[in-house]
């Protein structure tokens, strides 16, 4: 049987494996990612579990579960639940899901956008 670099490269190319690895060398095994962390989420739990996370104390926590519910774990900074600062040290720890109908509930309460009349007509 011909040497794997002659099977991978056809007789006229420029290719030419390393010569510091041999052709018979073992490849390398794949390593698995450990299994994340369980994320908190935001919209479901107690004041104990969000007081586990970073920079989460007995304020932060209430602050969190009076701002319920919240669309995206972004929705903590930008509707001022937390500081940046908090959000930076927890955003990887959190996930924000929703319940059935969250939603369309919020959007139900969000106020219409205003009719912009069209030019031309009265």
């Amino acid at each position: 049987m011909p040497p794997p670099s002659a099977i991978l490269a056809p007789p006229n190319s420029r290719f030419r494996p390393p010569a510091s690895v041999p052709a018979s060398a073992p490849r390398a095994k794949r390593t698995v990612a450990p299994a994340a962390a369980v994320l908190v989420d935001i919209n479901s739990a107690d004041a104990a579990t969000l007081k586990t996370l970073p920079g989460v104390g007995d304020a932060e926590a209430a602050r969190i579960i009076k701002g319920r519910p919240s669309l995206t774990k972004a929705h903590l900074v930008t509707h001022k639940v937390l500081s940046m600062e908090a959000y930076q040290a927890l955003r990887t720890a959190v996930v924000a899901r929703q319940a059935p109908g969250t939603v369309a509930a919020l959007k139900a309460k969000a106020p219409a956008p205003a009719a912009s009349a069209k030019k031309g007509q009265p």
